[in-house]
């Protein structure tokens, strides 16, 4: 494969085995929300501009089941089999993962491939997520009906339980599930606010609570504010749950 020939949208796998990864293209923009926006939290706060200077890739989807079984197969992941809470594996996403969890699996991920896996920043998933709107939500400013899996989002699996990846639109740099369905761990040490934040879309790890890694997305579980492309939260690293996952990043070659 020829990392630097990649355009974006393109997609690629490098083994039976791993995720599907898209091209996310470099760009500019506002992360945070303003204080104006329904469901606006002071950890959203003060919004600044964020500069993400070269392409990257992103897992299309949440991380599976199947993709984490394939793991634990050849021997990594330490072996954890995760409970699906009798919603079946497959095609859904991973979950009752921890950070350190979601950390194994990119490191097994990183010795399959020989590439640079890695979970994403705070900054690379707002962008990812946003994907080049600044709307509440990655398709507009309401929640609307059936865009994503939430509590009253208007799907069927609406604060029952997982969707199988890819049930609903993507957006518009090809992403599913970016909110809804699992919270997705991010990379980022979590603090209350944005001052200082870096604005190259780098982790934000120096100086914040590592024991308290940031959560990104909303869930099956929770209501629509908690989707908005702005919202964030934070677990222990060793935090497991039945609505928390994550997906993987990966560093192209330039």
């Amino acid at each position: 494969m020829q990392e630097r020939a990649l355009k974006p949208k393109e997609t690629f796998k490098e083994c039976p085995d791993c995720p599907e990864m898209v091209v996310v293209p470099a760009g500019r923009f506002t992360m945070g929300s303003p204080a104006s926006e329904p469901g606006h939290s002071p950890d959203e706060a003060p919004q600044h501009r964020v500069t993400i200077a070269r392409p990257f890739a992103v897992g299309r989807f949440e991380v599976t089941f199947d993709d984490w079984d394939g793991c634990t197969a050849d021997g990594g992941c330490n072996r954890y089999r995760p409970s699906d809470e009798g919603w079946g594996r497959n095609r859904r996403p991973v979950i009752n993962v921890s950070w350190d969890d979601a950390e194994a699996y990119v490191a097994w991920l990183s010795a399959k491939s020989g590439k640079p896996y890695r979970l994403l920043s705070g900054a690379e998933y707002e962008y990812a997520t946003r994907a080049g709107t600044q709307t509440a939500y990655p398709w507009g400013d309401t929640v609307g009906t059936n865009n994503a899996n939430c509590h009253s989002c208007g799907s069927r699996w609406d604060a029952k339980q997982t969707a199988p990846v890819g049930s609903f639109a993507a957006n518009g740099f090809g992403l599913y599930d970016m909110v809804g369905n699992v919270r997705e761990w991010t990379e980022d040490c979590y603090r209350d606010n944005y001052r200082g934040a870096p604005a190259d879309g780098s982790a934000w790890i120096e100086g914040g609570n590592c024991y308290n890694r940031v959560v990104r997305g909303g869930s099956f579980l929770l209501a629509p504010a908690f989707l908005r492309s702005a919202s964030r939260y934070w677990f222990t690293t060793d935090y497991r749950l039945r609505y928390l996952g994550f997906r993987v990043a990966r560093t192209l070659a330039h």
